[in-house]
């Protein structure tokens, strides 16, 4: 594991020269503009360098204004967004993108994902792979696959998701996924590392305990296992 010298978040290799930042911000039900600008720009003056937006969630103009607001370099700040079900097939994500780049303000992203594996996401993934070429998106990827969809689009199409973002943590810890992930060489990312706040996490009697004897919180436990 290597360690980021700005801000001291580990990172990840996804593919050769893209390294993204082990922990990172996302902007999900934060709709508000004002909130959403402030938020971002809060979170990478605090450290964060990767910020997690999307076309469902419609911020990505409010996240364009927080990167700048932050006065970190665009080049320090590792950005993701997701193309989304209505926008799927080669045509529909190839406008997407345009939409998405635009209200973020930026020339290119880091890293593009496919939302979720529902309608021509073979249409979005031959589209991601021309961005890619062209230079728009440094690495590409897919959220909430499962193992078969998974392989079947590695194997299908050639090229490997550098990424499947899924919801993965101590109470859900699907060791099955990440094992078939591992074996195809994709890079698991969790959304919801802290369950969204359920199953009373914080509280967590094994993780308090666990953390208890690191000096640590349960919510630092909760991620340290992610990140293991």
């Amino acid at each position: 594991m290597n360690e980021n010298p700005t801000t001291s978040i580990p990172v990840a290799e996804i593919e050769p020269g893209v390294r993204m930042p082990m922990l990172g911000f996302g902007v999900y039900q934060i709709p508000d503009p004002v909130q959403c600008e402030q938020a971002v720009a809060d979170a990478i003056r605090a450290g964060y360098r990767l910020i997690d937006t999307a076309a469902a969630y419609f911020n990505e103009e409010a996240v364009g204004i927080g990167i700048v607001r932050s006065d970190v370099p665009r080049e320090s700040v590792f950005v993701t967004s997701k193309v989304w079900v209505q926008d799927a097939g080669y045509a529909e994500t190839m406008k997407a993108f345009k939409t998405s780049l635009s209200k973020l303000n930026l020339d290119y992203l880091d890293l593009y994902l496919i939302h979720q594996p529902l309608g021509d996401y073979w249409g979005s993934w031959r589209a991601m792979c021309e961005l890619k070429k062209a230079g728009l998106v440094r690495a590409i990827g897919v959220c909430n696959f499962a193992p078969e969809r998974l392989a079947d689009l590695a194997i299908g199409s050639g090229v490997t998701p550098a990424v499947n973002q899924i919801e993965v943590h101590p109470f859900f810890q699907r060791a099955d996924e990440l094992a078939a992930m591992r074996e195809l060489g994709v890079q698991p990312e969790s959304w919801g590392p802290f369950a969204e706040g359920k199953h009373g996490i914080f509280a967590n009697e094994t993780l308090r305990a666990i953390g208890g004897a690191h000096g640590k919180t349960a919510a630092q436990v909760a991620l340290r296992w992610n990140l293991q």
